[in-house]
């Protein structure tokens, strides 16, 4: 087996791995400021399009946790950039929140019903039925369909909430239309997130909860992997996939003297 570069950036993923249900999972504090005082980049990233960095930034703040704005990346961010990258200046119709609506308009989109070139998916607490009717339709009239992320459950203190991916899987059924979808596990989301801070994968760690999408992403991206046990993974779980994380540890603490 070959042996890898040093790391020399860190991509980690939020939820379950630095907080858990709005409470920082012990070390992760420890963690982000390992990170700063080494220097070196890094980056948290979610999957979850609902919040702007800003946003993001003062949650964690409230639970103790300094990131800064930009070292946040989000599948919002993601999309807006493959959008730029695609069709610079265009149209789109999203069922979004602030986080996926401010990213586009950031990067000089018109959000329109109007004959958009995309129709945009993104997480919402409010799946307007009218809104997924005009998606539909805009859909079948030609629009093409981008979905931020195909996460099919999220977390709340009350059980899983229907996510983008369930969501999206109700419009493919009625366009017979699959989205192309942004985020993890897709590389993509990682590679832009790599070259917003100038790092490379062969030098690069990705610490995620999920195999199917943090560590799959890690992989197919070249980084080296790391899966943390306070999520949504059990160790059982992990001889299902037929790829396997670089290493398993049983939180973020086992990782801050690897910084």
């Amino acid at each position: 087996m070959s042996t890898r570069k040093p790391i020399e950036s860190w991509l980690t993923d939020m939820d379950g791995v630095l907080i858990h249900e709005g409470t920082p999972i012990p070390g992760a504090d420890a963690f982000l400021k390992g990170l700063k005082a080494s220097g070196k980049p890094f980056l948290v990233l979610t999957n979850n399009s609902i919040y702007t960095p800003r946003d993001l930034h003062a949650r964690l703040a409230r639970m103790g946790l300094d990131v800064p704005v930009a070292s946040i990346w989000t599948s919002a961010l993601a999309t807006a950039k493959f959008l730029d990258d695609q069709r610079p200046g265009g149209t789109a119709y999203v069922i979004g929140e602030a986080g996926l609506t401010t990213a586009l308009h950031d990067v000089g989109y018109v959000l329109t019903d109007h004959d958009p070139d995309y129709v945009v998916l993104g997480e919402t607490r409010t799946y307007s039925f009218e809104a997924l009717t005009k998606a539909i339709r805009l859909i079948n009239g030609g629009a093409r369909f981008i979905c931020t992320n195909p996460d099919q459950t999220g977390p709340s203190p009350e059980g899983v909430l229907p996510a983008a991916g369930s969501v999206a899987a109700l419009i493919t059924k009625a366009t017979g239309k699959d989205p192309y979808f942004v985020g993890k596990p897709n590389p993509l989301m990682m590679r832009a997130g790599l070259n917003a801070i100038g790092a490379h994968s062969e030098t690069s760690a990705m610490i995620g909860d999920r195999m199917d999408t943090d560590v799959l992403a890690g992989l197919e991206s070249g980084m080296e992997t790391f899966l943390v046990l306070t999520g949504l993974t059990a160790v059982a779980d992990i001889d299902r996939y037929p790829f396997r994380p670089s290493r398993v540890v049983d939180s973020i603490a086992d990782l801050v003297a690897e910084i």
